[in-house]
This record gives C-alpha cells, structure tokens and sequence, in this order.
C-alpha cells in the first residue's frame, strides 16, 4: 500500500451576489489586471502572459505578488466557458492551489458568484488546512465583496459620464 505524499481540501466555497449581470462580472473577475483592485492578499500582478481574445483566456498566465514577502505564486487560467466557469491553478514551491469561479444569474436579476479554492500540500502540512479552513472562506467572501463593490462603482461612474 503506497502512502500519498500530499493531501488536497477545499479550503473554501463561497458565493456573494453581484448587482450587475454575468457577462459583465465574468469579465471584471477574470481580468487577471483587475485582481490587485478586490483581491486583498495581491500588492500587484507581474509577469502577464495574455492568451486567447479576452482577459484571462485558457492559457493566460501570470505571477501574484502577495502582501507576504517573497510569495509570489505562478497562476495560469486553465478553464474559461464564459460567462459561466472559469478555473485557474497556482503554484508556489510545494503548494498547489485551484480556484473555480461559477457565475449564474439569479431569480431576482441579480449575479451569483460562487468561488471554491482548494490546496495541496504535503501530507506532512496537512494540519494546516484546519486554522485555513477558519480563516480562507471569509477572506474570498470578503474580496469578492471587494470585487462586487468595485463593479457598481464602475457602473456608477460610467453612469455620471453619459
């Protein structure tokens, strides 16, 4: 019997409502240019490789520049059905992190955003996903609250202009 050298947990699954519809949530979500404005652990994103006709394309790849020193993940978008699923995958030395964004519109007109991150790490870090499993799902719902309010600023703003 071979014993697994690491261990893979959702670390969160979250949804938030958005008062703006799909394709224009989709597309400010998965703009990696837009992450640094709602994404609280990002200073900035470096190193953009864009593919595809859209911001954050299959293939699109780029570097996050966290607020931790020296944790600079490779991320690379590796599923884009728009304006419905879009899955991106990180790497930073041993671990492996995936996150998968749904976008549905809802009953009342309004967008649902449903975020699910999950890690993988060495089976001998594996203690760590319980103080993540407190600490993850607040922080996503919050920067995609973040996310939310940047949108119907924008609209706002748009809004003033015309």
């Amino acid at each position: 019997m071979r014993i697994p050298s690491t261990v893979r947990r959702a670390v969160a699954d979250v949804s938030v409502a958005f008062d703006a519809p799909p394709d224009e949530v989709f597309d400010y979500l998965v703009d990696p240019a837009n992450r640094p404005q709602w994404q609280a652990s990002l200073r900035a994103i470096a190193d953009l490789m864009p593919l595809g006709d859209r911001p954050g394309d299959v293939g699109t790849s780029w570097t996050d520049v966290t607020v931790v020193p020296g944790v600079r993940p490779r991320m690379e978008v590796v599923r884009s059905a728009r304006p419905q699923r879009w899955v991106e995958i990180g790497q930073w030395r041993f671990v492996d992190a995936a996150l998968v964004l749904t976008v549905d519109r809802a009953t009342d007109g309004s967008t649902t955003v449903g975020a699910r991150a999950v890690l993988t790490l060495p089976i001998v870090l594996a203690p760590v996903f319980i103080p993540l499993a407190v600490v993850v799902p607040p922080a996503v719902r919050l920067d995609l609250r973040s996310a939310a309010s940047a949108i119907t600023a924008r609209r706002n703003h748009a809004d003033q202009g015309s």
